[in-house]
């Protein structure tokens, strides 16, 4: 397995790294790179072969302004690889037969991290709710909606959860039966989360007829009920197979299916249940489907207590 760890030295991403040993990841045979961005842009190198900057072309103070920037920006990445350098170091704390690796980039972070993940083709990237610049905020930092949105592989946007009373895992998976919510019914499955862990599969029926039209109308509103249990009835078959997949794999299974908005119902079920992390498919075949469902995905982790797992598969659908 391999994993893109973001870190940037705030809070939030430290906590990123403690939720790593809540998000049942292997012990061994995982390739760990992580990837701290300095904020800066380089100014372009000087050049002699007419392809870079040639400090001759320029008056002195401009040439000047050049190497004081060139300073502040080599000293901003080598404060990135110091960071990067503590982040490897706390997670092979944790995890001594993990490879990791530690790198430093200047640029914005959410797009580097995306292109770094091109690059390497991780299984999954990790990064905290929020960055160093988003002390006080309750909302789901820019950085993380970016890299949540843009990346083509599966994210995990963590966010520490204080144990009291450590209990068994509980794990949350949104599901409605489409391709997305059996890959993170697979990916929930293919992990260790330990003894006795639970999964709750959760489907939000979304009723389109307005409240008060079933006040002023009674046939609507027994037509939405008789609707309602009939899709209930639907999800019910529909989630047969994932319900033993998950049993064969140990875990106990309970199927939750209520009537409103997912981003509302899901994240309120989430917090009542006490829930470690929530799963949610991100298959997507064309960009409008990739918005719709990352802004869906996005919204549910802007919200929720716990950490949230957007799941993207490379595997061939079918």
């Amino acid at each position: 397995m391999k994993l893109l760890i973001s870190y940037d030295g705030s809070e939030s991403s430290d906590k990123a790294i403690d939720d790593l040993q809540k998000a049942g990841l292997p012990e061994e045979n995982v390739e760990a790179v992580v990837i701290s961005v300095a904020e800066v842009w380089m100014p372009p190198p000087i050049s002699s072969n007419g392809d870079g900057f040639h400090a001759e072309d320029y008056p002195d103070f401009i040439n000047e302004l050049s190497e004081r920037r060139l300073k502040i920006a080599k000293g901003a990445v080598q404060e990135a690889a110091a960071l990067s350098r503590h982040a490897k170091e706390r997670i092979l704390a944790k995890f001594p037969k993990w490879q990791v690796s530690a790198e430093a980039v200047d640029g914005s972070p959410a797009w580097e991290v995306v292109a770094r993940a091109e690059k390497i083709k991780p299984d999954l990237i990790v990064a905290g709710s929020q960055g160093r610049n988003a002390v006080g905020r309750i909302f789901l930092g820019s950085i993380s909606q970016k890299i949540l949105t843009e990346a083509n592989c599966s994210v995990r946007i963590a966010r520490g959860k204080i144990d009291v009373d450590p209990q068994p895992f509980r794990i949350m998976i949104g599901f409605d039966g489409s391709v997305g919510s059996h890959f993170a019914v697979k990916e929930v499955a293919s992990r260790n989360w330990g003894d006795n862990a639970e999964v709750c599969l959760f489907t939000a029926i979304h009723s389109f007829v307005p409240s008060t039209i079933g006040r002023f109308v009674p046939p609507v509103d027994s037509w939405v009920k008789e609707d309602f249990e009939k899709e209930k009835e639907w999800i019910e078959k529909m989630a047969e197979s994932s319900t033993h997949e998950l049993e064969n794999a140990g875990f106990k299974v309970s199927l939750e299916v209520q009537e409103g908005n997912p981003k509302e119902i899901l994240i309120a079920h989430a917090k009542k249940w006490q829930a470690d992390s929530i799963f949610v498919g991100a298959h997507s075949y064309s960009a409008i489907e990739k918005f719709l469902i990352g802004s869906t995905a996005m919204a549910i982790a802007e919200r929720a207590e716990c950490s949230v797992e957007a799941v993207r598969s490379s595997e061939p659908v079918g």
